[in-house]
């Protein structure tokens, strides 16, 4: 028994586990950087966690997940959003990427798997290098939380004019 309380005990602390706030800590870093968007588009958004954590900081958010209503999005999703972010997307991390760029949106992205098959660094690598082609500003940084907590922030290099989408 003693055993079993030790490990307990150790658990958090010993084993690489997503981290518990990542869904407020990526909202708040979401705030702070893109102060203007007040719509944001959350795909591969799961159970809503990242949608509950930017509803309750006053933003506007339409979780696209293929196990609710709003399934997949696609680059021909009419653009009504100010901001397109993921949390561990995983097979849909590329389409956020290409999607802002299409859209002349802004975006961040925590990628955790690959789509190709690749390791997370060249994975990362391969995201902000197609960013920067795709004509979108790259910019990395680090949540304060266990796990997979590299973010890209992708920002267009022309801002685009309401009701019109910029051509990559």
């Amino acid at each position: 028994m003693r055993e079993r309380e030790r490990r307990l005990t150790l658990w958090p602390a010993d084993f690489p586990v997503a981290d518990l706030r990542r869904f407020e800590l990526f909202a708040e870093l979401l705030v702070a950087q893109f102060p203007a968007a007040q719509r944001v588009y959350d795909v591969a958004g799961g159970m809503g966690k990242l949608n509950a954590e930017l509803t309750a900081r006053g933003r506007e958010v339409t979780t696209f997940d293929t196990r609710w209503k709003r399934g997949e999005v696609t680059l021909a999703e009419p653009c009504v959003c100010d901001l397109v972010v993921g949390m561990h997307p995983d097979g849909a991390t590329r389409i956020i990427v290409e999607y802002a760029a299409h859209h002349g949106v802004p975006a961040a992205v925590v990628p955790c798997c690959a789509d190709n098959g690749m390791s997370y660094k060249p994975w990362m690598r391969h995201l902000a290098e197609l960013g920067t082609q795709l004509g979108l500003d790259v910019e990395e940084v680090e949540l304060s939380m266990r796990g997979r907590a590299r973010v890209l922030l992708l920002r267009p290099r022309r801002q685009r004019t309401m009701g019109a989408s910029a051509t990559a």
